[in-house]
């Protein structure tokens, strides 16, 4: 079985791009507490929402990375 090694760049950049889903979530909780008149404990209390979110997110930037960096490939194979 082949080792599988995971870089301290890659770790960077996955770490990045999950922030980066996060300040998207946070952003989009700010608005929409300001679209609805919310009020602004649902920062704090909305949470696991934001987080359930982020990973949504997260997991949806992947899929989208993954298809590209497969078409590429596949390119790049029958070329």
């Amino acid at each position: 079985m082949k080792d599988f090694i995971v870089t301290a760049r890659r770790q960077k950049t996955e770490i990045c791009s999950l922030i980066v889903c996060f300040i998207i979530a946070f952003l989009l909780n700010v608005y929409a507490i300001i679209a609805y008149d919310g009020k602004w404990t649902e920062l704090y209390s909305t949470i696991f929402y934001l987080l359930i979110f982020t990973v949504a997110l997260y997991v949806a930037w992947t899929v989208i990375r993954l298809i590209i960096f497969g078409i590429i490939a596949l390119y790049k194979h029958f070329k």
